[in-house]
């Protein structure tokens, strides 16, 4: 299933959690699933509580975000001019009880906000290895968006 994204080439799919007894197994991607594009490397980052990360966007490189362990609040923005979805924010919140994956296509702009009290865990199925020169990187205030967070 998949969650309704505002933001054109923007994926959010539900994932499978298997409880077992011993451990829950939480799926991340097949390679067949909407929005693999290939494989790179994988990393995680972490996030602490209301710490943002902000702003970065990709010029080529496909992210797979997802949220293993606590709760992280993501907001993409859409500055590119020839898009349907311009100028367009959208927010996602992903958590173990909220468990999807984020499929974030190149020249999106991402920001994120650890939501969760303890630290939170982000994983990224990327397409391509990092290259420092492929990405965007602005300050916070360089777009409008309220960051206040309320639960």
């Amino acid at each position: 299933m998949k969650k309704v994204s505002n933001i054109d080439g923007l994926i959010i799919t539900e994932l499978d959690v298997i409880s077992v007894p011993e451990g829950d197994v939480l799926h991340g991607m097949k390679n067949k699933d909407p929005g693999y594009f290939g494989f790179g490397e994988v990393y995680f980052s972490t996030i602490k509580y209301n710490s943002i990360k902000a702003w970065k966007r990709h010029k080529e490189m496909n992210m797979n975000l997802l949220v293993p362990v606590g709760e992280v609040r993501f907001v993409i923005y859409d500055d590119r001019k020839n898009s349907l979805t311009f100028n367009k924010f959208q927010e996602v919140i992903l958590s173990r009880s909220n468990y999807f994956r984020l499929s974030v296509p190149p020249m999106l702009w991402l920001g994120f906000q650890g939501v969760a009290t303890t630290e939170s865990m982000i994983l990224n199925i990327a397409d391509i290895c990092h290259d420092p020169y492929e990405v965007d990187k602005v300050n916070l205030s360089k777009f409008k968006y309220n960051w206040e967070y309320f639960k």
